[in-house]
């Protein structure tokens, strides 16, 4: 069982700009996931810090585990501040219901929240046809449906539509759907003649279904965002990621970002930022056809480093799997993989488990089968993340206006200087 150490920096100075950075995910703290290996990575000699992250949990039957954490999380005196805040908004007009796509994350978005989650009934019948009907009274009520386009993509788009339309003829104030995961993302532009455009499409669907506002994560390609004539909430889940790194002792002088295509560059950037502004490299690959991906070279330097490689999606694993190979051969020490959407489309088992990653690190946007873990696999729960997003969307509040979010990154950027002067 791994046991969570901290990452951090050299530096203390480099460690508080890296902590700030992630003020957003710093406010709930309630859902870490412990991976299953034990991490070999080569420490800093001195001036390691050690943040306060959850104990490891038992692993059980060897499958991930994300625990909740119902006790106090936040300082004495920010405590009561938030229980209240707790109790007025038990009273909110606000309804959370789940699709069939992700009900574990559904469940603990609300669980997050305070929340029960919505009854409703969702069948097929025998000809595949679809079935919704609220089992509750949603009448004046914000309505929130958590629904990803996941596997089969086209069952639950349509089950998404169909909720929807549930929805706006029970005469739901507002409604918003979650889509952690939104299929067709990469159907954005047309590459050559005669190709639909199936995110504009997806969109139109979503909206003359009766949707008000879209809330999804990690987009594709930010323009997505233009094909919705309703509001879209834009949930970056980087912090996620950053903060479980930030768990493990890595040296930053021994960090590089690696994006696996010329077209994460920006996502990558971003991502060496926010870790102490560490070195960027790039895998030049040259596309075939669909689902098939060829390295070519890279551009940057790796030996002797760890290597940290960062994409929106993993599907067939065909390019982030030649990028590792391609880093083990210019000399990097480790690379790991983080993702935030894990589709796991065949054979990405066989090419994650294969031995070239240290570890691969998603996020729960998707649901993962059972049968798909493997020793290497690393999920974290992105719910606190969507649950607060969720409040302040129906709050009218700014994702990033947060004070209490402040505050407790500040609190525990003091409480490790002292642990370390004492």
């Amino acid at each position: 069982m791994a046991s969570l150490t901290t990452l951090l920096p050299c530096k203390s100075s480099s460690f508080l700009s890296s902590s700030s950075s992630s003020l957003f995910a710093r406010c709930s703290l309630g859902h870490k996931t412990v991976g299953f290996n034990e991490s070999r990575s080569r420490t800093c000699a001195s001036n390691n810090f050690k943040c306060d992250m959850a104990e490891p949990v038992n692993i059980g039957n060897g499958k991930p585990v994300i625990p909740i954490l119902n006790d106090r999380t936040l300082p004495k005196f920010l405590e009561s501040a938030r229980m209240e805040t707790t109790v007025n908004r038990n009273g909110a007009k606000i309804k959370v219901f789940s699709g069939t796509a992700n009900p574990a994350l559904s469940q603990e978005i609300a669980w997050y929240m305070g929340l029960e989650l919505g009854k409703i009934k969702i069948k097929r019948f025998a000809d595949g046809e679809i079935y919704v009907q609220l089992q509750e009274s949603v009448r004046g009520c914000d309505v929130y449906l958590v629904q990803p386009t996941c596997p089969p993509a086209n069952e639950n788009l349509m089950e998404l539509l169909v909720t929807v339309d549930a929805c706006r003829r029970a005469s739901a104030k507002n409604i918003t759907v979650v889509i952690p995961y939104f299929g067709y993302a990469r159907a954005d532009r047309k590459t050559q003649g005669r190709e639909s455009i199936a995110a504009k499409l997806v969109a139109n669907l979503i909206t003359e279904a009766g949707a008000n506002r879209v809330l999804s994560c990690d987009l594709h390609s930010g323009q997505s965002m233009g094909y919705f004539d309703i509001p879209v909430d834009h949930v970056y889940c980087q912090p996620v990621i950053l903060d479980y790194l930030a768990s493990k002792r890595i040296c930053s002088d021994d960090l590089v970002v690696v994006s696996p295509d010329v077209g994460g560059v920006a996502r990558a950037r971003a991502f060496a930022k926010k870790l102490s502004d560490a070195p960027l490299a790039i895998v030049d690959k040259r596309r075939h056809g669909h689902n098939v991906a060829e390295v070519m070279n890279l551009i940057g330097d790796v030996k002797g480093k760890v290597a940290v490689m960062v994409d929106d999606m993993i599907d067939t694993a065909g390019t982030i799997a030649k990028g590792a190979e391609l880093l083990h051969q210019e000399g990097a020490r480790e690379v790991y993989a983080c993702c935030t959407h894990a589709v796991f489309s065949p054979p990405a088992i066989e090419r994650l488990s294969s031995g070239i990653f240290q570890e691969v690190i998603i996020t729960n946007t998707l649901p993962v089968a059972e049968k798909n873990y493997f020793p290497q696999l690393t999920v974290l729960s992105v719910a606190n993340l969507l649950g607060e997003t969720i409040w302040r969307v129906h709050d009218d509040c700014s994702r990033n206006g947060s004070y209490i979010s402040l505050l407790l990154a500040l609190c525990i950027c003091i409480a490790q200087l002292k642990s370390v002067l004492s």
